[in-house]
């Protein structure tokens, strides 16, 4: 099994910014990509930002240029930090988590953090 342990997330105010953090842990073999989901009431889940191993980034069109996605491959945690947030970025945020095992992929979820943005 893959723990992974999200920061808290919070209240901020809009223009603020916040940084969230997901240690990953248990039976970690190869990480293949690491990132962050959100989900916003009444939405779908919809991707964020992720990184792949070899340190390549993709961010979702919304954030890109306020949002920065890092990894430290040592811990296996990865960092998303968060800059002139915006009222629509309140959301739940997700960790994911996929991997190649010796039998095969595995993908994991954290609980996942709440993060408003209001004034």
């Amino acid at each position: 099994q893959v723990q992974l342990v999200e920061s808290e997330g919070g209240l901020v105010q809009p223009g603020g910014s916040l940084r969230l953090s997901c240690a990953a842990s248990g039976s970690i073999f190869s990480i293949n990509v690491m990132g962050w989901y959100r989900q916003a009431p009444g939405k779908q889940r919809e991707l964020v930002a992720t990184m792949a191993s070899g340190g390549s980034a993709n961010y979702a069109d919304s954030v890109k240029g306020r949002f920065t996605i890092s990894r430290d491959n040592a811990k296996n945690t990865v960092y998303l930090q968060m800059n002139s947030l915006k009222p629509e970025d309140t959301a739940v945020y997700y960790c994911n988590l996929d991997q190649s095992r010796p039998w095969g992929r595995g993908n994991y979820w954290g609980k996942g953090t709440l993060v408003t943005v209001s004034s």
